[in-house]
């Protein structure tokens, strides 16, 4: 078997018969799985199959439970009767029953499946339940018949774009007012706002039900229903159309690295065993999580997990996924205290290979119902070959979130004066990722927004956000907050990665951090919002961010700067200016807090004109209007390099593009 792998990457050659084993547990396992079918795309139906299915003359509800001894079906259709419907166990654990007639189940009944384990009677929602709510004014949940129908679907020739600006975004928290918002709202009133950013893609968290809403979607119960809390399985179908006619990519956050502990709403111990999807004792339990991990080496696991992300794609039309916690998948002690600073601690007797196969089989399986599926993983172990094909000894993701731009920039924040940052230390971190592998840059996401952290510009700015973020105000903390938010982004969406990722509100300095309705702050929604009106609102300064995110997006669009060859052209750690060349712009920043420099000296790669584009520094980024619009000449010097002279003002980035050359008609 040939490693285009260690062609790409010569330093993996010691690790040639750890990556073939990594190949051999693919093909193997594949083989095995697809037994009676050809494609892992066939294999993936458990919910075509598992679940409740209306059928010519009634319904059929099966379930894989192999610990339970009986089990019955009982809810709202039987007066919840327990016992009037005992299921027929079948061959490999499966219990199955046929109720006659169509009317026998109807929308919006409650159902609940009894389980029989060591003579023991427990309750537990069905795990293929594609519905299920929270009882008014009640801790309990409990699934819900939900008619198939027909929805009018206008995406057919939707495609995802190839250079990705994700807008990561909760639909619960999308709305200014203190309440749970939901999907219709998120329709009308968010995505208008992400389309007019230039986002292209939007990246959702807590779709899948989760009783424990401050979870942020990571505790998840029901793997196939959509959060109940936010309305309607056909209110979700609808905004994914809605995005898609607007040209807006939808992927869902998906979570497949661990499970809710939970029993009567959850999978676990769900047929009165606690090995039936999860590893078996403590090797089953998230230490840190408090939450219960699959086993990936049982094949009706891969199963129920390859038919969820099919689901998913088939029924909700969602372009892709991002996987969380992927480093938890793919380590045995879950990543925890290990620093990856050596390639053998990514081959090594902690690597979960049942895990690797696993996200390889679910790559490769999303892309055989949709080609042009877009998978990102949350790692930050960086393994390699995490991002290259399958058939190249890769893992098969398309991107990798960059997770340590977002840490490095906290670090610098917290510990280090602007003035003393290192710029070649900054460059190198936002450049280096392994050959041929594409990552995700983003300054921040949902993580650095929670209660116990802070955003950048929170952190930037701290209390002075309360009082003065007027435009008539003078403060000197408000104005580097803003300098400074401007340049980081800039300077991350430019050379931090193949894609570029923000969270809802960060683009406009949203002020404050997240924190869930709990005991602690009176169940108040006043921290789980966004506050759109702050960006809106003609005397604040909230808008001059907004403004500039919209120009940074444009240019970067209209310059092919994602995804393009990066060429440093100047690094100065004495001056703290730095400058380089990606896509078809020139990029100049000057970090030092209070030198400007009449005549900062550019290297470029070729002689001719160079317009300012973009200036941080402008009034309507709520700058001070120090740089002009105009064309620079690149010439050669006497020394032999080409650059041209700028004034390039402190606290301030520019970015130029080189003009077309003017013909002589002579």
């Amino acid at each position: 078997m040939k490693l285009k792998i260690l062609q790409k990457n010569p330093c993996l050659k010691p690790y040639k018969e750890d990556l073939m084993l990594r190949m051999n547990n693919f093909y193997h396992t594949k083989e095995a799985l697809l037994t009676s079918c050809e494609t892992l795309k066939d294999f993936a139906n458990g919910h075509k199959y598992f679940g409740f299915h209306q059928v010519p003359n009634g319904w059929v509800y099966r379930e894989w439970a192999p610990g339970a001894e009986k089990m019955y079906l009982t809810g709202d259709f039987c007066k919840w009767d327990r016992h009037a419907h005992p299921m027929e166990k079948k061959e490999n654990g499966v219990f199955e029953l046929f109720l006659k007639g169509k009317r026998t189940l109807r929308e919006g009944q409650r159902v609940m499946a009894i389980v029989v384990h060591d003579g023991e009677e427990l309750d537990r929602i069905p795990a293929y339940a594609t519905r299920v709510i929270q009882e008014p004014n009640s801790v309990t949940w409990n699934a819900v018949i939900h008619e198939p129908c027909s929805f009018g679907w206008t995406d057919e020739n939707f495609k995802p774009q190839k250079k990705l600006f994700i807008y990561e975004c909760h639909i619960g928290m999308a709305q200014e007012e203190g309440k749970v918002g939901t999907y219709r709202e998120f329709r009308e009133n968010i995505l208008p706002r992400i389309k007019k950013l230039g986002y292209n893609t939007i990246q959702i968290m807590a779709i899948m039900e989760h009783p424990y809403y401050a979870s942020f979607g990571y505790q998840v119960t029901n793997f196939f229903a959509a959060s109940s809390r936010f309305g309607m399985p056909e209110e979700l179908k609808e905004l994914i159309n809605t995005a898609h006619g607007m040209g807006i990519a939808v992927l869902l956050d998906v979570v497949h690295s661990h499970a809710s502990k939970n029993t009567r709403e959850g999978l676990n111990e769900f047929d009165g065993t606690d090995y039936q999807y999860f590893h078996a004792g403590a090797q089953g339990d998230h230490s840190a999580w408090g939450t219960k991990c699959f086993n990936y080496g049982k094949h009706e696991v891969l199963h129920f997990l390859l038919s969820n992300l099919k689901f998913w794609q088939e029924e909700y039309h969602f372009d892709g996924f991002r996987f969380d916690g992927v480093t938890s998948m793919l380590y045995h002690d879950h990543g925890l205290g290990t620093d990856f600073t050596s390639l053998e601690k990514y081959f090594s007797m902690n690597t979960d290979t049942e895990a690797v196969t696993y996200l390889q089989l679910a790559n490769e399986m999303v892309r055989q119902v949709n080609p042009n599926a877009i998978t990102i993983a949350e790692d930050t172990s960086a393994i390699p070959g995490l991002c290259l094909p399958i058939a190249d000894g890769g893992i098969g993701f398309d991107y990798r979130l960059a997770m340590g731009e977002p840490d490095m920039w906290i670090r610098l924040l917290k510990e280090t004066r602007d003035e003393n940052w290192n710029l070649s230390h900054i460059y190198y971190e936002l450049t280096n990722r392994w050959p041929g592998e594409k990552v995700i840059g983003y300054c921040e996401s949902h993580d650095q927004a929670l209660v116990g952290d802070k955003t950048i510009m929170f952190r930037l700015c701290d209390q002075e956000m309360y009082w003065s973020m007027g435009i008539e105000k003078q403060n000197a903390i408000i104005d580097r907050g803003m300098a400074l938010h401007k340049m980081l982004r800039l300077l991350t969406m430019t050379l931090g990665g193949e894609g570029y990722l923000t969270f809802m509100g960060n683009e406009f300095g949203h002020p404050e951090w997240i924190d869930f309705p709990r005991e602690g702050n009176g169940w108040s929604y006043h921290y789980c919002r966004r506050q759109w009106s702050l960006a809106d609102r003609p005397d604040l300064k909230y808008q001059y961010l907004l403004n500039f995110e919209k120009e940074m997006v444009a240019q970067a669009k209209r310059n092919r700067v994602l995804g393009a060859r990066d060429k440093q052209l100047l690094v100065n750690n004495g001056d703290h200016v730095l400058a380089y060349k990606k896509g078809g712009a020139v990029f100049a920043f000057n970090f030092d807090p209070t030198r400007s420099f009449d005549s900062c000296w550019i290297p470029v790669e070729e002689a001719g004109e160079y317009q300012v584009i973009l200036s941080s520094d402008d009034f309507c980024f709520g700058g001070n209007g120090r740089i002009f619009h105009q064309n620079y000449t690149a010439d050669r010097a006497p020394d032999g390099s080409v650059g041209f002279r700028i004034y390039l003002p402190c606290r301030t980035a520019v970015m130029l593009k080189k003009m077309p050359a003017k013909v002589s008609h002579s």
